[in-house]
């Protein structure tokens, strides 16, 4: 399969000795393409992994009209951006996983501006809390770290000593003001940011907590990437509910509710997109296109579009739930490697960790 773009240049001036970017972007008209996806029920895909085979592609057409605009938004070489949550007030965080800084780009003026974390940082994980600020999970300083968007004041919140280095992952906040985290060594947890407590869980199977999100009922679910399920913690005890994807060793790694509350995962050894529905306890799943999709991240937007990132296409795909079809956006860049989604209203972010680069796909409807 081929994927069509027409791209400008772009072009980055360095200015010697302070960590702003000046970027001079231009936009790419992406052309799409459009699949129908085969659902797999819980029995079909318990019996047998499904293959690309039963895919129908027999219908691909170029989408024409109203189409999305993409562009890309260059960052200090060797940042490697990991995860990127955009503000409403404009400005775009990113984690720059490789400088151990928290990036900032400023939509107003296209300059991005590193606040560096702390010696031994390795940011993984990045969102923007209820209080406007930007919440980090931090594996380098096994510590969740708040930074104040006006001050850039750094507040560190250290993981209790006897847990051990815990590979801190991402975070969310559930409604009471509560943060919620994962590490992929094996725990899961929780702070208080008013007393400024930590709580450290075991998770169910050891190693594998990855992604995790809050639903709109204020359930927190993860997504345990080397344990193959996903869970459902509960806010009072804090313990968790395993709940088995139909495929065996799928490698969940990311999870994002849609607005009915259905809980949707990106299951990255299966090179699949799976759904489940809290109210009914069922589980769908589809195939991505293509010869071998990775799909890593995963974020569902305002309209209940389900997005992900394939590492196999080097590419966004969108999902439509109900018309049961992908349209892969191609990434300008080659090896883009976004490892994470997060949008606002008519934007879909992600952070490119292979080409230092954040991107955003722009709504053309």
């Amino acid at each position: 399969m081929q994927f069509s773009c027409f791209y400008g240049i772009t072009i980055i001036l360095l200015v010697t000795g302070i960590s702003i970017y000046d970027i001079v972007l231009t936009t790419t008209s992406i052309s799409r393409t459009s699949y129908t996806a085969t659902a797999f029920n819980n029995e079909s895909a318990t019996t047998q992994r499904p293959d690309e085979s039963k895919i129908n592609t027999s219908r691909v057409t170029a989408l024409q009209s109203s189409e999305p605009v993409l562009q890309e938004f260059p960052v200090p070489p060797g940042a490697r951006p990991h995860d990127v949550a955009p503000a409403a007030d404009g400005i775009v965080w990113y984690t720059a996983q490789g400088s151990g800084a928290l990036g900032r780009l400023d939509m107003s003026t296209n300059q991005t501006h590193h606040i560096t974390l702390g010696q031994g940082s390795a940011p993984h994980g990045v969102i923007v809390g209820p209080d406007g600020a930007p919440w980090i999970t931090d594996g380098g300083l096994n510590a969740i770290v708040r930074v104040d968007p006006e001050t850039e004041e750094i507040r560190v919140f250290p993981l209790p000593e006897d847990t051990g280095y815990a590979n801190l992952n991402t975070a969310t906040f559930d409604k009471n003001g509560t943060l919620w985290f994962t590490g992929q060594s094996g725990i899961y947890g929780r702070l208080d940011p008013v007393v400024g407590q930590v709580e450290v869980f075991d998770a169910p199977r050891g190693r594998g907590p990855y992604g995790i999100s809050t639903a709109p009922d204020g359930s927190i679910y993860y997504a345990s990437l080397s344990g193959s399920y996903i869970a459902r913690i509960d806010l009072e005890t804090g313990a968790a509910t395993v709940l088995e994807p139909p495929t065996p060793d799928q490698g969940a790694r990311r999870v994002w509710p849609d607005s009915q509350g259905r809980i949707w995962v990106s299951e990255w050894n299966a090179g699949q997109v799976a759904v489940y529905n809290p109210a009914t306890q069922e589980w769908k799943e589809w195939h991505l296109p293509g010869s071998n999709p990775m799909p890593y991240a995963v974020y569902v937007d305002d309209k209940d579009m389900v997005w992900l990132s394939d590492f196999g296409a080097n590419a966004m795909v969108r999902f439509d739930p109900v018309q049961e079809t992908f349209s892969m956006f191609s990434l300008p860049s080659p090896q883009a490697n976004v490892r994470q989604i997060l949008g606002l209203s008519g934007e879909v972010w992600g952070a490119e960790s292979g080409s230092d680069k954040l991107v955003v796909i722009r709504s053309g409807d």
